[in-house]
């Protein structure tokens, strides 16, 4: 599915061939052809090759790969070039802990992060920002009156994949970017929990935008469930570190194989966040994951079970 496709470009109904084995088809894959292409009533193609693909973005129901559920790797999405990170400001509300997990999962796969923060008439996104001031991570705000032009610009002519939680309003905005998608849209419980409405990931081509003549290239989204955590286990505990860029200067002055875990003094992050270099929010995040990666405590508690202090930590 190429950002250029024409838009007019039929519907195949395709199935796997058997010469590929077990070899999986995933959302985002470049495949090759054979039979019957024209989308007619009826008309049935197969799929005999799976082209290179040029990012994976993966997760992982559990941290610890020593674990079934850490060994059960998911391909979300294979060729994206974006990961669009939906997270409302309230009801429910932010959680810092997720949107880093994304990040690390976003940076692991060589995809660019966009931040798209919804409900921004409920609350106000200082909090969150002042939390990722230090990344110059992209943003938009999302109202429910947002004309959606911002995002619109941001999504065009590219291949962008939306993960958040579930009630975080990412389905009503799948809708109101292409119409047609007919998307379910779910309701937030009392504890500030979502509802799973989507249960399986869809790419939909975005409506040209007519602004621009109707000639730019639209771009895809890929709308994917409502997850409730976003497992690493796929990720190297070096790779880890990459998804934290504020911290990775403060490493430089480290022991070789320094664990950057709290017991290991010879540490140079602890010093990197006193001297304000880094937020000791972000280092607590990072090594909750890096905990969580050997079995040590659940980077998926929420905030309360740990770290009372700070509403915005929870996974």
């Amino acid at each position: 599915m190429p950002p250029d496709a024409e838009p007019d470009a039929p519907l195949v109904t395709a199935m796997r061939a058997r010469e590929l084995g077990r070899k999986s088809v995933v959302v985002g894959d470049r495949v090759g052809l054979v039979g019957d292409t024209s989308g007619a009533a009826g008309a049935l193609a197969r799929i005999v090759r799976i082209a290179e693909r040029t990012s994976v973005l993966r997760r992982t129901a559990d941290d610890d790969e020593t674990t079934a559920e850490g060994r059960l790797e998911r391909v979300v999405v294979a060729n994206a070039d974006q990961l669009v990170i939906v997270s409302a400001l309230a009801d429910p509300p932010p959680r810092t802990g997720f949107i880093d997990r994304c990040l690390v999962a976003a940076y692991d796969a060589g995809i660019e992060p966009l931040l798209c923060l919804t409900k921004a008439d409920l609350a106000g996104p200082e909090a969150v920002l002042d939390y990722y001031a230090e990344l110059e991570l992209p943003y938009v705000l999302i109202r429910p009156e947002s004309d959606l032009d911002a995002l619109r610009d941001l999504l065009a002519g590219r291949i962008s994949v939306m993960v958040g939680h579930s009630g975080v309003g990412k389905s009503t905005l799948v809708n109101r970017l292409v119409p047609d998608a007919a998307r379910a849209v779910g309701t937030v419980s009392a504890i500030g929990r979502g509802r799973h409405t989507s249960t399986s990931a869809v790419a939909l081509r975005l409506p040209r935008d007519p602004t621009h003549g109707g000639n730019a290239p639209a771009g895809w989204i890929v709308d994917t469930p409502g997850v409730r955590s976003f497992g690493l286990a796929h990720v190297s505990a070096d790779s880890l570190l990459h998804g934290f860029p504020d911290l990775v200067e403060g490493t430089v002055d480290c022991p070789a194989n320094c664990p950057h875990t709290p017991d290991e003094t010879a540490c140079g992050l602890d010093a990197w966040v006193a001297a304000g270099k880094a937020d000791a929010r972000r280092l607590a995040s990072y090594r909750r994951l890096l905990a969580s990666r050997s079995g040590e405590g659940d980077a998926r508690a929420e905030p309360d079970q740990r770290n009372p202090g700070d509403p915005l930590a929870g996974s």
